[in-house]
């Protein structure tokens, strides 16, 4: 999907959810540029997006 297809509420709202996982993880983002964290550290925040996707998707198969 590339960026110009979101709306900008989407833009949001993913920036929201992945500040979130971070947060979760323990990394520290800040808005704008962050390309001095670690790999490590954007793989975890990758990991738990993609957790937390699975969750709520497994929950609407409950629901």
């Amino acid at each position: 999907m590339k960026s110009d297809n979101l709306t900008a509420q989407g833009r949001e709202t993913l920036e929201r959810f992945k500040m979130e996982a971070a947060n979760e993880v323990g990394v520290n983002l800040k808005n704008g540029y962050n390309g001095d964290i670690t790999a490590r550290e954007a793989g975890s925040v990758g990991g738990m997006m993609v957790k937390k996707m699975i969750d709520s998707y497994k929950q609407g198969l409950k629901g």
